[in-house]
């Protein structure tokens, strides 16, 4: 079972492979490709060129790497975006090969499970002493370097609900009610790293019998499981499934822009990751791919991850309360250990994909 799920990592990554290469452009400055299907390019003098994997979100990458670009005009990013599992998976298939120079902004335990196949070269960026410690490897030099964490959370259409006559759910428990039979979306663990970490952190809190039983009655409320932690939020902004299970910052952006969805932080906490940056073993190691991870922990970079998310890896120390926060992000969080989590992830989606992978949309 577990060589045959690695096997369906490794023909998934391919495939995502072929369809980037197939929008590559020339010039210099910043490339972006990804699951979007969309190509940037900022043109720059002729320098180094650095190959970048990240699970960042779309809209957020070119705003975050406004002052890279103008602080390194000669060095061209290639940027490769997916959803977090895909990008781990292939990171994997190309163990024996590496392709990328960096990871950027994809979850601390999809590092690990990196880390555990010897595939990270440790680097300690400048300035790691400004990182909290549960934001960071706690070795010297560090094999990985987080810069913000994200939560679970639901995206809840008001308007929707309240044509239904149904109440907002408030909590996990909440979700189990018959009434809302056919009206959640949830992301896929093995291709979103906000589906892993909400199956993963149900099992930290619940423990793993009771989370497995869990999830059996919540499947049978669920209409579908995407392949992207932003789709559930955008789908309840609709009003197309008025329930996504999503993430903090995806469902507060939908609030933003003016869609009558609510954000709901489950009652009984949210599970969480970091998003983490780090160092791809290669034989040859590009001195620029160290400049950019130095980069990606200034204070330049840590003042836009702050736009989108409460919690950074450089403390907060201003006491305000982001907006669509009801209270401390921090205590929100559940009691999680990242590196139980890594290790028991093919575990997880194996059982996960054997009991509810038949309600999963189709892989574009």
């Amino acid at each position: 079972m577990k060589k045959q799920w690695l096997l369906t990592a490794a023909m998934l990554a391919a495939f995502t492979w072929v369809a980037a290469c197939g929008n590559g452009t020339g010039g210099g400055g910043t490339v972006s490709e990804g699951s979007s299907g969309g190509t940037q390019a900022k043109q720059g003098k002729a320098g180094s060129e650095l190959l970048v994997y990240t699970a960042l979100e779309d809209d957020q990458i070119k705003q975050y790497l406004q002052t890279w670009d103008e602080q390194h005009p000669d060095i061209k990013i290639n940027i490769i975006r997916d959803s977090t599992g895909i990008i781990t998976a292939r990171l994997l298939a190309e163990k024996d090969n590496p392709q990328a120079d960096v990871v950027w902004g994809t979850a601390a335990t999809s590092l690990l499970v990196l880390d555990q196949n010897d595939m990270l070269e440790p680097y300690s960026p400048t300035g790691m002493e400004r990182i909290q410690t549960t934001f960071k490897d706690d070795r010297e030099p560090a094999h990985w370097v987080g810069i913000d964490a994200w939560e679970t959370a639901f995206a809840v259409n008001k308007t929707e609900m309240e044509k239904k006559g149904l109440a907002i759910p408030r909590s996990y428990e909440d979700l189990l009610k018959p009434e809302y039979k056919g009206l959640i979306t949830m992301p896929n663990p093995a291709s979103s790293g906000t589906g892993f970490l909400t199956v993963s952190g149900l099992i930290q809190l619940m423990g793993a019998d009771k989370a497995w039983a869990y999830m059996d009655k919540l499947n049978e409320n669920i209409a579908m499981y995407v392949h992207s932690g932003s789709k559930p939020a955008k789908m309840a902004g609709t009003g197309e499934y008025p329930i996504g299970i999503s993430f903090g910052y995806r469902v507060i952006s939908e609030q933003d822009k003016g869609t009558p969805v609510e954000a709901v932080f489950p009652a009984e906490g949210s599970g969480w990751d970091v998003e983490a940056n780090a160092l791809i073993k290669k034989p040859n190691i590009n001195p620029a791919a160290k400049e950019f991870l130095d980069w990606a922990i200034t204070d330049d970079a840590m003042k836009e991850y702050k736009k989108n998310y409460p919690i950074t890896a450089v403390k907060d120390e201003s006491g305000e309360l982001p907006a669509g926060y009801a209270k401390n992000p921090v205590d929100q969080l559940i009691k999680y250990d990242l590196q139980a989590a890594a290790k028991d992830r093919d575990e997880i989606l194996m059982e996960w994909t054997r009991r509810y992978d038949g309600k999963s949309e189709p892989k574009s």
